[in-house]
């Protein structure tokens, strides 16, 4: 009872960091701007520019937050949602314009959507014929306007001294050195898929308002370093057998170039004794930029070694990297030992199983399913699952890669399709998208890996669904292609 009472808590606080990360993630091109332009033009960047340096507050006090707000109100009710969103996010920054009011924007942006979909729901069918444009413009602006003022006297206040204590609390823990202890619970939080969650959930907005008072801040490097996996990988590399060692290279150039720290994930999974490893890698690199004083301008999304210097703070680089080194150094180190102590020699078997297990993980942090295995849904719901035998692709126009954030991996497996496309000299469109964005529509074909199938149905039930292991390369890309050229 109490171990499904913890699955269950686990999947909820998954389902929230899902959600969260879903809003700041398609933003963060946004961030990335402006911390490139804070990092050239501000008094103390590489090119001072007094004229070009005044972009930086309003993009930071204004222009992120009603980025995030109109996301997450069109997460929860389309175009309508995020309107009423943004609306009610002006008014909690005019409330409070002293502080960065991006966490204030996650909240505020999904009730507006939420208060909007509820006046739908209740009056809808209720409005006569003729009258549904003047009601609806008019049930947005009042809403709007209410949450506006609300926000701008009573919630801004709040999320104002809410931003005091929490910055107050991320300098006390630095201050005293106690903040690579964070790793503790960072590093076996990512293993479990929560490493968007805790990355643009919680440090993203923490980091910016820190970065707006100082110009710089370290909280952008605490789960985004790439040298505990790259540590990790590099063991398996000298000291793993079979699969692993085999396909470790490969994921190292994902992970460490790419940016896509999930492809270590499973890595870790076959063998618990490396959440050491990457706790070791995680704790040595922040204890490294704490002393050293490294810390980056901006979000570096995805976290690859390029957008981690390319966000890295003047003056900082030497830490920055020593971080990266060092704690690649302390997660191979335990990571080795781990890997010459265990002589089982099974890894082929191992992996298969942590892959699965990899893929229940992320399963309920995207979709709140407890997987019992790579295959079964539990917990009432079954999983949808159509291989490219079993569907029709006579009349497929267009080709979607759906996943959870609608960027890393699936990113990855639009790019390989596009050029099999091409290749094949077809006539189709390819990109990737969030589950949550997905539109229903005639001729779509939708690409998912398995554990998500079911949801991406549930938002595009006309459209055709297969499902794959690995969006980086399944065999069923060549078998899709083939069939849409037969029909």
């Amino acid at each position: 009872m109490q171990q499904a009472q913890g699955k269950g808590s686990r999947s909820a606080i998954q389902r929230l960091g899902s959600y969260l990360s879903g809003m700041v993630m398609p933003n963060i091109g946004a961030l990335i701007a402006w911390g490139i332009i804070t990092a050239l033009f501000i008094p103390d960047g590489f090119l001072p520019n007094e004229n070009l340096a005044e972009m930086v507050g309003p993009m930071i006090t204004y222009l992120i937050p009603i980025l995030i707000a109109y996301q997450g109100g069109s997460m929860v009710y389309g175009q309508r949602g995020a309107v009423v969103g943004v609306i009610g996010t002006l008014g909690v920054i005019q409330g409070a314009p002293e502080a960065p009011m991006i966490l204030a924007a996650m909240g505020i942006g999904p009730l507006g959507g939420f208060l909007i979909k509820k006046f739908d729901d209740a009056f809808g069918d209720k409005i006569p014929t003729g009258f549904e444009m003047l009601v609806n413009n008019f049930s947005s602006g009042i809403i709007g306007f209410v949450l506006a003022i609300l926000a701008f006297l009573a919630i801004g206040p709040v999320f104002s001294a809410l931003n005091e204590v929490m910055a107050t609390g991320v300098e006390w823990i630095i201050n005293a050195g106690v903040l690579p202890l964070a790793n503790v619970f960072i590093e076996p939080a990512k293993i479990l898929f929560l490493n968007n969650a805790i990355n643009h959930g919680i440090f993203t907005p923490l980091g910016a308002q820190q970065t707006a008072e100082t110009g710089r801040s370290i909280i952008y490097l605490l789960e985004a370093n790439p040298g505990p996996g790259l540590g990790v990988l590099a063991a398996y590399m000298v000291f793993g057998k079979g699969a692993a060692k085999s396909s470790s290279f490969g994921a190292t150039i994902i992970h460490f170039v790419g940016g896509i720290h999930e492809i270590y994930f499973p890595y870790v999974l076959m063998k618990p004794m490396m959440f050491f490893a990457v706790i070791a890698g995680g704790v040595t690199g922040t204890l490294t930029n704490v002393i050293l004083g490294g810390a980056l301008r901006a979000p570096a999304s995805p976290g690859s070694i390029i957008a981690v210097l390319g966000m890295t703070a003047p003056g900082a680089y030497f830490a920055v990297i020593m971080s990266v080194l060092l704690s690649a150094a302390a997660a191979f180190a335990v990571g080795a030992l781990v890997l010459k102590l265990d002589r089982k020699g099974d890894e082929e078997d191992a992996l298969e199983a942590a892959v699965a297990q990899s893929k229940a993980n992320k399963a309920q942090s995207k979709s709140g399913v407890t997987a019992g295995n790579a295959a079964t849904a539990t917990a009432g719901t079954t999983t949808v699952s159509k291989g490219v035998d079993a569907v029709d692709t006579a009349h497929v126009n267009r080709i979607i890669f759906a996943c959870d954030a609608g960027m890393g991996s699936s990113a990855m497996g639009a790019s390989l399709m596009k050029k099999k496309v091409k290749e094949a000299n077809l006539d189709i469109n390819v990109t990737n998208s969030s589950i949550n964005n997905l539109q229903d529509e005639e001729g779509l074909l939708v690409i998912t890996q398995e554990e998500l199938t079911e949801r991406a149905a549930q938002r595009t039930p006309s459209a055709v669904h297969v499902s794959v292991d690995n969006f980086l390369g399944s065999p069923k890309y060549d078998e899709i292609i083939a069939r849409i050229k037969n029909q």
